[in-house]
């Protein structure tokens, strides 16, 4: 009976001890695991919310980048960390892809976390070097089915946004462009310029001002409809209906966070995002903010991983 009393004694006091850590919480600071290197779009979005998240959480969160192997490290460091708020994550569309590539990750990129919430939503933006014959989405199309000899599309990466954008209009227009791979969208961009390969379907941020400056030519936009920031370029469905390919950024933690910590970091992220400075920095990179509830990023997750695994099929993508 002692025995019971005293387990039962030690399971009230744990149960108490943890509640009392959930309730201060947080109470040192905070990692963000980013799967980036410094000075990309996901890092600034990274800095950018960790530092409103300091304020709001009275502890410095410190962003700690995680380039290596598309995300994958960055990934298996949250999965493997102890569910207690204390490291978070900011994934994005790449999360996902990555999955759809390579099914033996150590693993799995939705049910190794805890969804916070979606921070945003982007397309890509196709673009040529200004010297190719071609101004408008039909007349890439049709010069893209009629091109002679070897055609060649640029993307930042193996399995990025931008090769399975590629990869995508192969599939629907029924060609064989071949996939070049760059260390970074930056690399790519410039030989872009440069003439080097035809074309790309580029992160809207960084393309767009290259498009402005007339380096470079935009054609369309991979978002469902035309968007704020350009709003003179079509989407691509309006030619290719169907063709539609948006990526994501989100906010997650370790799978099993503690629901009170849970609730506590999706009010704060979810206000920083909505704050009317953020919304329009935002759209004027040409993202969108979304923010949702932590089931809906879970669900959203989860078809995200069926849509690219279809893709990787339908094209044949590989990682090597």
């Amino acid at each position: 009976m002692k025995l019971i009393q005293g387990a039962a004694a030690g399971l009230l006091l744990s149960l108490a001890c943890a509640a009392a850590a959930q309730d201060s919480y947080p109470n040192r600071p905070v990692r963000l695991v980013t799967p980036a290197a410094p000075g990309g779009t996901t890092d600034i979005l990274a800095r950018l919310v960790g530092a409103r998240l300091t304020e709001a959480l009275k502890q410095q969160v410190i962003v700690d980048n995680r380039a290596s192997a598309s995300g994958v490290v960055a990934a298996e460091i949250v999965a493997n960390s102890p569910p207690d708020g204390y490291t978070l994550f900011l994934p994005y569309h790449q999360h996902t892809v990555n999955a759809a590539m390579n099914p033996k990750l150590p693993y799995h990129a939705v049910d190794s976390f805890t969804p916070i919430t979606q921070l945003t939503a982007a397309g890509l933006l196709l673009v040529v070097n200004p010297a190719t014959p071609v101004k408008t989405v039909k007349e890439f199309v049709e010069w893209t089915k009629s091109y002679k000899g070897p055609l060649n599309f640029g993307s930042a990466g193996l399995g990025s946004g931008g090769h399975l954008a590629g990869e995508l209009y192969n599939v629907t227009v029924h060609i064989k462009a071949q996939h070049i791979p760059y260390k970074g969208s930056g690399p790519a961009l410039i030989d872009l310029v440069a003439g080097q390969y035809h074309y790309n379907f580029a992160g809207i941020q960084a393309a767009q001002t290259l498009v402005r400056g007339g380096k470079l030519r935009g054609l369309a936009v991979t978002n469902p409809k035309r968007i704020a920031a350009i709003p003179e370029l079509p989407a691509m469905a309006e030619v290719l209906p169907g063709f539609e390919l948006v990526g994501w950024y989100g906010f997650a933690a370790p799978a099993k966070l503690p629901k009170p910590i849970l609730a506590r970091l999706h009010a704060e992220v979810v206000k920083i995002m909505q704050a009317p400075d953020i919304r329009d920095r935002i759209a004027a990179d040409g993202s969108e903010v979304v923010v949702n509830s932590p089931e809906e990023f879970r669900k959203y997750m989860h078809a995200d991983l069926v849509k690219w695994a279809k893709l990787v099929r339908d094209s044949g993508a590989k990682l090597e």
